[in-house]
């Protein structure tokens, strides 16, 4: 693996991303455009109706972005100017044959330009409904893959995927840097046939159409069914498990392409880039500081000895730039890196405990009634018949208090009753997607990316630029000093 300079790579390179309103894809942009602005072109393929609602998008989920204030403060009045000959903006829907680019003008100008695809495309939601998330994350594959081949002078795709295509982890040992090839199961179960899912989709819906289903009720069928189409084969949830059918995908298209499918674990804030602490978005541990700070987490089902995988953002954009220019015209087998710390810097969800009760305690979140919120220490529960019994408990203290009220509220306590029941309900459903990982005892082998990392020591690398070694992060000066004051000034509002 021979590599050179990252920023003469990026010189007069023309780059299209996909999923460009979301959180990595944002985190990258502004870093090529910061870093390099001698790159030629950049694509940003936006879910968008035409050119208008495009170019809407990109000025209020962009660059609005406080993410884009040094570059704003380093080109000053030039700043405008600078992103209207850099952007492209691309009018289009990933889940659609030719990436929905209705314009043949500009798809042909694509087709002829592009140098480099980032495929960052992708509904993170756990609890999706089945036919989006097919459509997304794997037929979207599909579709990035034939449009690439199209791609006249294309060096390389970069397919950002998950580490956690890998399932529930509860083994301790190594998760493989391997891929995942059509027919794959991670319980055994054989038959796993990506177009028969797609079947099975298109049949559900036609079958819910003509029973006159709502579209609420069709959108809890299909969340249903991507739950237990993904569990049939050995994966938690439907997210995980329409990723790795679009590693599969991959696998199976890509002929003679230069693909490299980068595998990032729970990304979080920035570390360094373009300044510590930019957050976007209520993500997995981020839902737990989110509840615990503001005073609505008591109690908390896992493992305190259980491994959390976190990455900063800047660190896996990093990952991503470096390894486009390591396997750029340089097709090879199964080019896969996982981006994570668990091997090198291993963090565990007692660190999150004690993190979140040191800077709540220092700092606590302040209510819409102007009083800071006490916290104190999360009530652990190890196992999910302890979360029942607990859960099952409060529900009836809480019903006890209501029916010792004033029995002029019965009609008040019944519309609490059945508020009750739906909440507990929502809770047990988040607990049971996120039960996998809240007990995730395996730690990611990084053996590929280690080797990226020596190869860009080696090389002309801009390493103070393009650093991706987890070793070198102080989780606790992250958490207390960078992470958490970013939740809270990002998120929590």
């Amino acid at each position: 693996m021979e590599l050179g300079s990252i920023l003469h790579f990026l010189q007069d390179k023309t780059i299209l991303i996909t999923g460009a309103t979301g959180f990595l894809a944002k985190v990258l942009l502004e870093k090529i455009l910061r870093v390099q602005p001698n790159v030629k072109k950049l694509y940003l393929l936006l879910r968008a109706a035409d050119a208008k609602s495009a170019t809407h998008r990109l000025h209020s989920e962009i660059i609005a972005k406080d993410l884009f204030r040094i570059l704003k403060e380093k080109l000053g009045v030039n700043f405008n100017s600078f992103i209207s000959k850099k952007l492209t903006l691309v009018p289009g829907d990933i889940s659609l044959e030719d990436l929905g680019i209705e314009d043949t003008i500009l798809r042909e100008e694509i087709y002829d330009q592009t140098d480099v695809i980032i495929n960052l495309a992708a509904t993170t939601n756990f609890d999706e409904r089945y036919d989006i998330s097919l459509g997304l994350n794997t037929f979207g594959v599909k579709y990035v893959i034939n449009f690439a081949k199209k791609c006249a002078k294309l060096e390389v795709l970069v397919h950002v995927s998950t580490a956690y295509v890998c399932g529930e982890g509860e083994e301790e040992g190594l998760i493989l840097e391997k891929p995942y090839h059509l027919g794959d199961s991670l319980n055994g179960v054989s038959g796993l046939d990506i177009n028969a899912e797609d079947k099975v989709v298109r049949e559900k819906l036609t079958e819910l159409r003509q029973l006159g289903a709502t579209e609420k009720e069709i959108k809890e069928v299909m969340k249903d069914l991507g739950i237990s189409r993904a569990k049939l084969y050995g994966w938690p949830n439907t997210y995980v498990f329409t990723k790795a059918m679009g590693e599969m995908l991959v696998e199976q298209l890509k002929g003679n392409l230069s693909v490299v499918i980068i595998r990032p674990t729970i990304v979080t804030s920035t570390l360094k880039e373009p300044f510590p602490g930019w957050a976007e978005g209520v993500r997995t541990i981020d839902s737990l500081a989110v509840a615990y700070g503001k005073g609505k987490l008591t109690c908390f089902l896992g493992d305190l000895k259980a491994i959390i995988d976190a990455i900063p953002a800047d660190m896996v954009v990093n990952a991503i730039l470096v390894a486009m220019v390591a396997h750029a015209n340089h097709p090879s087998d199964d080019v896969i890196y996982n981006v994570g710390s668990s091997v090198r810097k291993p963090l565990r969800y007692s660190n999150l405990q004690d993190y979140g009760l040191r800077y709540f305690t220092a700092k606590p979140w302040i209510n819409k009634d102007g009083r800071p919120v006490k916290v104190g220490k999360v009530t652990v529960l190890n196992n999910m018949d302890s979360f029942r019994r607990y859960m099952f408990i409060r529900y009836l203290v809480v019903l006890k208090g209501l029916e010792l009220a004033n029995t002029a509220f019965c009609q008040y306590f019944q519309g609490t009753y059945l508020n009750l029941n739906r909440k507990i309900q929502i809770v047990m459903r988040l607990v049971d997607l996120y039960k996998p990982y809240l007990f995730f005892r395996a730690a990611f082998d990084d053996m590929n990316t280690e080797k990226l990392r020596m190869a860009a020591r080696e090389g002309g690398v801009e390493r103070d630029l393009f650093y991706f070694d987890p070793e070198v992060i102080d989780w606790d000066d992250y958490f207390l000093n960078i992470h958490l004051p970013g939740v809270v000034k990002y998120i929590f509002k």
